[in-house]
C-alpha cells in the first residue's frame, strides 16, 4: 500500500510571481535538492502506486482536478468545468492551450486515451481497477482467476470503455455504469492524468524512463538509485507554476543521511524527519524555524499476506492487532508525534468514523482468547519492512508487544531498500506481516476502502476478499448523494472490522526540514513539497 504514499496531483498555491527576480536570492534560477526513493516501476501514471514514483508522478503531472494544500473540496486545473445532472454522466471541458512538455496541446482525446489504456488488463496497470466506475470497465478488464497463478486472465471482449466519448478537441463525456456522486472527487489522482500522444507510438517501458508530462515541471534525467533531474515547464499556464528553475530528487538509502545532509545544506528539503531526530524535539533545536510540523491523511499500517495459509484465520489476524500496544508505541518510539489508529480511515478524511477499528484496542486478555479459538500459531512469525526509512524502531517494538502478550515467538526484519521491499509485495511473495501504509489519493472515505479492501483493488496487495464487502461497496458507489454512499461504506467497514486484513498503527504528523537556502515553503495536502511555493532565501 502506499500511497498513493500519495499519488495526488500537487496542491494549487497559486499567486503572482511577477516579482520572482526580487526574492532574496536569484528564484528565477534557483536549484533545490529534495529527499526520494527509487519509484518501483517506470513513471506511468496509471501504472504507479507508490510514493517514491508518485511524488515525480505529482510534481511532472496536472490533472482535471487539483486538491488545495489545506484538504478542502478539488478546484478545476486543467478541468474548465465538470457537469452532471445525475451523477452517471458527466461532461467536461478542458481550459484551451495547456500543453504537454513535448509541445503538443492536451486535448480531450489524451484524458481518454489515457484512461481506456489504463483499464485495459493486458496492460497490466496496477491502477486500472480506478476505472470500473466507468461503463464498459469489465469488458476491457478481465480478472486473473488465481491471483498470479498459473492460469491466465481471460481476453477482454473489447479495448476500450463504452462510457467514454470523445466530443471535439476539448470536449469529453464519462458515462457511469451506475451513478457516483464522489467520482468528480477521484479525478485529480494521478490515475487519471492524461497521456500524450508520444505513448502511444512506443513501448510503455520506454516512456516510463523517459516521461513527458502536462505539469509545472519536465524530465531531464533518471540515475536509478542516485536522482531524478527535473526543470520547470516554462509553457506551464495555470496556477501553480513553479517560481524556481530545476529540482533534484536524490535517492537516499537511508533517512538518517538525507537528514544530515539537511542539516550540512546539501539538502533543501527532507520529507520526513528521522524518528531519531525526534526524541526530545531534537529536530526543532537542530533546524529552528526551518522545522515544519503538519497533519497528512496518512496512516501506518501492518499487512497480513492473507494468501499465506497461515495467516487465514481472522481470529488469529485479531489477536495479533489486540496484542498491539498502539499507545505505547506512539509515546515511546514516536514521542507522541503520532497518534494511536483507532479507525480504518484517517481522521482528516470526510466520512471517516472515529472508533470503527475495534481490533486497534489494546486488548491483552481478548487477544489471547482469540489465539485460542483460532487454534494457536505455531513457528516464528516475521514482521517484515524497508531499512531505508524509520521502521526498524517501530516494527520491532510492534513485534516484541504481540510476543509479550500472545507469548509466540515474533520479529522484525528489514529488507533493504523499498524498492526491493515492494517488489516482493507484488509478487505476493511475502512470509509474514509487512509494513505498510496509506496516504489518501483523494479526500473521501471511499478511497480508504475501494483500492485496500474490495477484490481486486489496486493496492490490495495481501488478497482480501470478502464477497459482501464487495456488494456494500458498489451499492455505496451507486449511491446518488455522498451521504447515502458514505452509510454505505460505513457498512462495509463493519464487516472490514471482524476480518482485520490489516492493522492500522498510527496516524501521521509529518515533521518535514528545510535548508536556509529556500523560504516560503509549503507542503502538500499529503505532505509533499509544494513546488509552486517555493523561493530562494
Amino acid at each position: 500500500m502506499t500511497a498513493a504514499v500519495a499519488l495526488v496531483a500537487a496542491g494549487c498555491s497559486g499567486g503572482d510571481d511577477s516579482d520572482t527576480d526580487n526574492a532574496g536570492g536569484d528564484t528565477a534560477n534557483g536549484a533545490i535538492t529534495i529527499d526520494g526513493t527509487q519509484p518501483e516501476v517506470g513513471l506511468i501514471p496509471a501504472s504507479t502506486t507508490e510514493t517514491g514514483g508518485g511524488k515525480i508522478i505529482d510534481f511532472m503531472w496536472t490533472g482535471l482536478v487539483s486538491y488545495p494544500n489545506d484538504g478542502s473540496a478539488p478546484v478545476n486545473a486543467v478541468a474548465q468545468s465538470i457537469k452532471t445532472t445525475d451523477s452517471k454522466v458527466y461532461n467536461i471541458t478542458l481550459k484551451q492551450g495547456t500543453k504537454f512538455h513535448d509541445g503538443t496541446e492536451v486535448k480531450a482525446k489524451n484524458f481518454v486515451d489515457a484512461w481506456n489504456w489504463a483499464a485495459y488488463s493486458p496492460n497490466g496497470a496496477q491502477n486500472s481497477s480506478f476505472f470500473s466506475d466507468i461503463a464498459g470497465f469489465t469488458d476491457v478488464n478481465t480478472a486473473d482467476p488465481d491471483d498470479d497463478g498459473p492460469k491466465k486472465a481471460p481476453e477482454p471482449k473489447a479495448k476500450t470503455m463504452s462510457g467514454l466519448k470523445v466530443v471535439d478537441d476539448y470536449n469529453f463525456t464519462v458515462t457511469l455504469a451506475t451513478p457516483f456522486s464522489i467520482f468528480p472527487t477521484k479525478l485529480g489522482y494521478s490515475a487519471f492524468m492524461p497521456l500524450p500522444d508520444a505513448f502511444f507510438t512506443q513501448k510503455p517501458e520506454e516512456f516510463g524512463k523517459k516521461p513527458i508530462g502536462n505539469g509545472p515541471v519536465k524530465f531531464v534525467s533518471w540515475t536509478d538509485n542516485v536522482e531524478i533531474k527535473l526543470t520547470r515547464f516554462d509553457d506551464y499556464t495555470l496556477d501553480d507554476k513553479v517560481k524556481i528553475k530545476d529540482v533534484t530528487v536524490k535517492m537516499y538509502q537511508e533517512d538518517t543521511a538525507a537528514y544530515a545532509d539537511l542539516q550540512s545544506g546539501n539538502l533543501d528539503f527532507q520529507q520526513q524527519i528521522p524518528v531519531s531526530a525526534l526524541a526530545g524535539d531534537k529536530w526543532k533545536s537542530d533546524l529552528g524555524d526551518r522545522a515544519l510540523n503538519v497533519p497528512t491523511p496518512t496512516t501506518g499500517i501492518i499487512a497480513f499476506p492473507l494468501y499465506d495459509k497461515r495467516f487465514q484465520n481472522p481470529d488469529l489476524r485479531r489477536a495479533v492487532s489486540k496484542a498491539i500496544n498502539r499507545q505505547e508505541i506512539t509515546e515511546k518510539i514516536f514521542f507522541n508525534s503520532r497518534t494511536p489508529a483507532d479507525s480504518w480511515a484517517n481522521p482528516l478524511t470526510p466520512g471517516n468514523q472515529a472508533g470503527n477499528c475495534t481490533a486497534c484496542k489494546f486488548d491483552p486478555e481478548g487477544a489471547k482468547a482469540d489465539l485460542a479459538k483460532a487454534g494457536g500459531f505455531t513457528g516464528e512469525m516475521v514482521l517484515y519492512y524497508n531499512a531505508d526509512a524509520s521502521h526498524k524502531e517501530w516494527m520491532e517494538a510492534v513485534a516484541q508487544s504481540i510476543k509479550n502478550v500472545l507469548g509466540i515467538n515474533v520479529r522484525a526484519e528489514g529488507i533493504p531498500t523499498f524498492a526491493v521491499f515492494r517488489q516482493g509485495i507484488n509478487a505476493k511473495q511475502m512470509k509474514g506481516p509487512y509494513r505498510a501504509g496509506w496516504q489518501q489519493d483523494y479526500p473521501d472515505v471511499e478511497n480508504w476502502i475501494g483500492p485496500l479492501y474490495v477484490t481486486g483493488g489496486s493496492s490490495n496487495d495481501g488478497s482480501y476478499s470478502n464477497p459482501k464487502v464487495d456488494a456494500l461497496y458498489k451499492e455505496g458507489t451507486s449511491a446518488a448523494d455522498v451521504e447515502a454512499a458514505h452509510a454505505k461504506f460505513a457498512e462495509a467497514v463493519k464487516l472490514i472490522d471482524q476480518d482485520v486484513p490489516t492493522m492500522p498503527i498510527y496516524f501521521s504528523n509529518q515533521q518535514s526540514g528545510t535548508s536556509d537556502k529556500v523560504k516560503n515553503v509549503n507542503t502538500s495536502n499529503v505532505g509533499e513539497i509544494d513546488l509552486s511555493s517555493v523561493e530562494m532565501a
